[in-house]
């Protein structure tokens, strides 16, 4: 499968037309920003790293009931997906307090919750995501009840599928973004990514910060830090 004509080209992303009008290839970049796009720079081998850890979650998430855009691997950044228009709802489950959440409520960083938390935000750049909650998704057309009822099981089963996973390799979820996209005949997949850019994973024994926090933060140790995630994954 060849790459056609560039569709999209985003933050870490870019996306590209193929023969068929129902696949798209996706090429991950080592670009990243934060801060809604104000912090800008380069984390070397995100790329590949995104690219593998997302195709291969995706799969185990399959194998667990939750349907993906995935369709195969092409390189190390570059993989096929199934078309969809994404569902501009993204989507954040919260295990322990972290970030946003903490910053919002005026509470510490690391309270493990009771149970995991769902919020919505609108995928929207100009409006900087604003939350939202159903009512306001299903005011704006953004999605239907049963869309949103059906995201809110994929998301959880999501979580709990990934928490389990990531238990077993020593790293701790902590909290992560979803996105959701149709297909053309409708049916609502899992999409986008899942690596150490959209979700936040610490050292369940030292608390170490893995992911994009440490970007974010200006912390160092990012590549090595999305590195170890790649070890403790594949055992590279």
């Amino acid at each position: 499968m060849e790459k056609k004509e560039l569709l999209y080209e985003g933050k870490a992303k870019k996306v590209f037309a193929t023969e068929d009008s129902n696949l798209v290839i996706v090429s991950y970049k080592d670009d990243a920003t934060a801060n809604d796009g104000e912090k800008k720079g380069t984390i070397a081998g995100k790329g590949v790293i995104n690219n593998r850890m997302s195709n291969f979650l995706m799969q185990i998430l399959e194998k667990n009931g939750v349907s993906t855009h995935f369709v195969e691997e092409l390189s190390d950044t570059d993989t096929v997906v199934k078309k969809v228009s994404i569902v501009p709802l993204e989507v954040i489950i919260r295990n322990i307090s972290a970030g946003h959440f903490a910053s919002r409520y005026g509470v510490p960083e690391g309270i493990v919750f009771d149970e995991p938390t769902i919020e919505f935000s609108y995928k929207n750049d100009d409006l900087h995501d604003p939350l939202l909650n159903a009512y306001h998704a299903i005011a704006l057309k953004l999605a239907t009840r049963e869309e949103i009822e059906l995201i809110k099981d994929m998301a959880f089963k999501v979580n709990d599928t990934l928490k389990a996973y990531f238990k077993e390799l020593g790293v701790t979820l902590v909290d992560f973004k979803l996105e959701f996209g149709k297909t053309a005949d409708g049916t609502i997949v899992l999409a986008d990514e899942i690596s150490p850019d959209t979700c936040r994973f610490w050292d369940s024994e030292t608390g170490e910060k893995l992911d994009k926090d440490r970007f974010r933060r200006d912390m160092g140790g990012v590549e090595d830090a999305y590195k170890e995630m790649m070890r403790r994954v594949f055992g590279e």
